[in-house]
């Protein structure tokens, strides 16, 4: 072993946490549990694990497990902790991330992404041989962070009550994990409810100057994956600031590695600056040099994304500019899409940002947001479990022995309408039975380190293609290949195995690793198939077959049929739509892999797919294949066919001659209420009925229905289900007596049914003998009658049992309006005269006498009478 030298020592001595190790080893000798928060700078992902491995301070050696979120964050920790104790990593300090490790058995010091974590904990439920674990940056509250602090709570509860536990952050919900880490622990004496310690640890002394940079004009805010290109051109102007006005290197965060390669293309031509592009998809050797500081006193400007948020030092920092943007996983469960979405950062990610500047000595951070919306941002950031897709959580509960995750220590519960999702999914491709339990195929899916939907692939793939060619199309899909690769598929699988780049060596890594995976775990060729039919290899395919067959078994929801020249309908429903100069379009079917729905897009953009057959979509998914008879409201009319559908796509249709009745009366019902109860026929005398009904149940209301459109809509059974009964189409409805069947509605259990003609009557007979129909077709029942038919009338009739006056419209001898009036006699005595002075030399031959209220009433002219 190399004795570390004086730097290294001296590096460990000035790491401010070293003040709350005490502190920390009596939470965990009294209680086994222990909240740490120390900021950035201070030493909490290096130093502490090294003390409580018994490797620095001279404390008992214990064999400890530190847990990152990231994997560029795992292999840094532990070169950094490495090089403190003077030794290459993989002796005592070592490292695991998915396809890479460096650790032995004298490794005392492991670290682990969280996913790796969770994976050893379904192999080795009491982590023998460990014995503490450190869940850094815990903050962050991602899914495999969350899921592996469960876990862990449940190991200490039940098999190892000595296994100790740290959840360590800079910046987190302490009263929220010490809750929960005091709850999900073993009792030890405590009283219930007790909240486990909270250590605090000093933080770095150097001073940390905010300058708000706002944008000049207000930019578009992000929606989905887009970004306002004139947020990334103020971005780079503020790098370009930062690097006029201030000292030391500049470190720009961005949202994701689009917007990092968009604000590099802008700082192109910086002078006296190297640009580094810092991201999960970077090589290692940009990682590494990034984090081995500048050479030769060159400036560096680093774009990276939240990978430097925490865990890593970038030598050299003092500047960093913020440009307020993240990225969080969301799921839309209704067509079956999963994406990342950009959302603004929140205040607990703008401080981790802030303290990069400060790690050495004093900085400043530039904000590209006002001062004023500070203030409004999230406190902390949105927890994965709250949105993302939770099919590869529900696996793991499942494996656990607990598949609706209820008995799982969590801060935040898994939303139900996302855990049926995900039960839903993982029992069409067999990883859990009816009741949610895992089964021997759903085992061996959890084993695989994938995606259940990967999984799947890679076990049923294998069993038709061969498990070298499944493994390299499943490594394809488990990291989409850059966007240069483009949108086909295959193509993008012949450029990854001729290709020299950085994805093609971390893709032919995956792909060996799950390779090897397949044999670990019996699922090779070979096996049995989830139908029963024994595997073989099948015919030889080509690339193009391959990789639509494993596409289609990853994501046979989204197997797509063409309908137009770059559009396409996917079984789940939604449409998606090639990219211009796609090499895809033109093929009829479709095996979707990546797609993503734009805000206020009605379909989905295509962003990796394979050309695929017919056969191979019906049977990747049978589980969505389903054929009967369709009997539904259709371009007008009661459609009635038998149909062979996947999912959505409809691949065969024949007309149904003798539908089943009660269908047909939910397709009329159907129709009835998306376009009216106009389907009926309205005669004139119908619509009087129901202008009649309406005005009673204005005026009196009580047993008098309502006729409005939607409450006759909301009744349909009580007036129209005769009718309904024989109904077999939209011609039978026209023939309907729209008034008849109206008549159900009217109260005859009251007995007030038989006074509907007293209350609204249809005609009122005036005092020339003539009968008028009453018009109530408007807010108030109009009487239209010529002037002369109501001499000798005092007064206008009233109606509704009395209550309801008439409006009287009185007409000229010619049928026009000549006045209005509810109050006839006060038209007699005031009104009268003056009309009679405007129509009497128009309309000579009628009698206009001086006192109406005595003359005798007339349909006819003076002469004729």
């Amino acid at each position: 072993m190399t004795i570390p030298t004086d730097r290294r020592t001296g590096a460990l001595d000035r790491l401010p946490v070293r003040e709350a190790v005490p502190e920390l080893l009596r939470a965990l000798d009294d209680r086994g549990v222990a909240v740490l928060c120390a900021p950035p700078g201070t030493g909490k992902t290096t130093l502490v694990p090294l003390v409580l491995a018994g490797l620095v301070g001279g404390g008992p050696v214990r064999r400890v497990l530190v847990a990152e979120p990231r994997r560029i964050a795992a292999r840094a920790a532990a070169r950094r902790m490495a090089w403190l104790l003077g030794e290459r990593t993989g002796e005592r300090v070592g490292f695991t991330v998915r396809g890479e490790r460096q650790a032995g058995r004298g490794t005392l010091v492991e670290v682990v992404t969280t996913g790796v974590l969770v994976q050893r904990l379904h192999r080795d439920q009491e982590l023998t041989g460990v014995d503490v674990v450190v869940l850094d940056e815990c903050h962050e509250r991602h899914l495999d962070a969350d899921t592996a602090a469960a876990f862990l709570l449940d190991v200490r509860a039940a098999l190892r009550p000595d296994l100790r536990l740290v959840a360590a952050s800079a910046t987190t919900d302490a009263e929220g994990w010490a809750r929960l880490l005091g709850d999900g622990g073993p009792d030890g004496g405590k009283a219930p409810g007790e909240p486990a310690p909270v250590v605090s640890a000093p933080g770095v002394s150097h001073p940390v100057e905010v300058v708000w940079a706002p944008p000049e004009r207000p930019v578009r805010p992000p929606h989905g994956m887009r970004v306002d290109p004139a947020l990334l051109d103020h971005v780079a102007a503020v790098v370009r600031r930062a690097l006029r006005e201030r000292e030391g290197d500049v470190l720009c965060f961005l949202p994701g590695v689009g917007e990092i390669a968009r604000v590099a293309g802008k700082l192109g031509g910086l002078a006296g600056a190297e640009v580094l592009q810092v991201h999960g998809r970077a090589p290692a050797a940009i990682q590494e040099a990034v984090l081995a500081g500048a050479e030769g006193g060159r400036r560096r400007v680093v774009l990276a994304t939240s990978v430097a948020e925490s865990s890593l030092t970038v030598p050299g920092v003092r500047v960093v500019v913020d440009c307020g943007l993240a990225r969080e996983p969301r799921m839309d469960h209704a067509r079956g899409l999963s994406a990342l979405t950009t959302v603004r950062a929140s205040r607990a990610a703008a401080r981790q940002r802030a303290g990069r500047a400060g790690r050495e000595a004093p900085g400043v951070v530039y904000r590209c947001w006002p001062e004023a919306e500070d203030a409004r941002l999230p406190r902390f950031p949105s927890p994965e479990i709250a949105g993302a897709d939770l099919t590869a959580f529900a696996l793991q509960a499942a494996c656990w022995g607990d598949p609706d995750a209820s008995g799982l220590a969590l801060l935040d519960p898994p939303p139900a309408g996302a855990m049926a999702a995900a039960r839903e999914t993982l029992t069409a491709i067999g990883a859990v039975d009816a009741a949610g339990r895992a089964t021997e195929r759903g085992a061996r899916m959890a084993r695989l380190g994938l995606h259940p939907r990967l999984a799947r692939a890679l076990i049923d793939g294998a069993e038709e293609v061969g498990a070298r060619r499944a493994a390299e199309v499943v490594a394809l899909l488990s990291e989409e290949p850059p966007r240069e690769y483009g949108d086909d598929l295959a193509a993008a699988w012949r450029t990854a195995r001729r290709g020299g780049d950085p994805y093609a060596a971390r893709w032919r890594q995956e792909a060996r690793r799950l390779e090897q995976a397949l044999t670990a775990t019996g699922t090779a060729r070979g096996t049995a198939r989830p139908d029963g039919r024994p595997g073989g290899g099948g015919p030889a395919r080509g690339d193009d077959a391959v990789a639509g067959l494993v596409a289609a078994l990853a994501f046979p929801e989204r197997v797509a049929r063409r309908r137009g020249e770059r559009a396409y309908l996917m079984a789940a429903g939604t449409g998606a739509e090639l990219g211009d100069g796609s090499r895809l379009g033109g093929a009829p079917w479709l095996a979707v892999a990546v797609a993503d729905r734009p805000v206020a897009s009605a379909s989905a953009r295509v962003r990796l797919a394979a050309v695929t057959d017919e056969y191979t979509a019906r049977t990747a998914a049978a589980a969505l294949a389903s054929d009967g008879a369709e009997v539904r409201w259709a371009d007008g009319d009661v459609l009635a066919r038998r149909v062979t559908r996947l999912g959505a796509i409809e691949l065969v249709s024949r007309p149904l001659t003798d539908p089943a009745p009660e269908a047909v009366r939910q397709a009329l019902l159907e129709g009835l209420r998306r376009e009216g109860t106009g389907l009926l026929g309205w005669s004139a005398r119908a619509t009087a009925v129901r202008q009649r009904m309406a005005f009673l149940h204005r005026a009196l209301g009580g047993a008098w229905p309502d006729v409005s459109e939607a409450a006759l809509l909301e009744r349909l059974d009580d007036w129209l289900g005769a009718e309904l009964a024989r109904a077999r189409g939209r011609a039978d409805l026209e023939r309907v007596d729209a008034g008849a069947a109206l008549a159900r509605l009217l109260p005859w259990a009251t007995g007030e049914a038989a006074r509907f003609e007293e209350l609204a009557p249809e005609r009122i007979e005036v005092p020339s003998g003539s009968r008028v129909r009453v018009d109530y077709g408007g807010d108030r029942p109009v009487l239209a009658v010529k002037l002369q038919e109501l001499f000798g009338w005092q007064e206008a009739p009233r109606i509704a049992g009395g209550r309801v006056p008439l409006l009287v419209h009185l007409l000229s001898p010619a049928g026009r309006p000549a006045a209005v009036t509810a109050d006839l006699a006060s038209f007699w005595k005031d009104g009268y005269h003056s009309v009679r002075a405007e129509l009497r030399g128009r309309y000579p031959r009628h009698p206009w006498p001086e006192d109406p209220t005595t003359a005798e009433p007339t349909r006819r002219t003076s002469a004729r009478r």
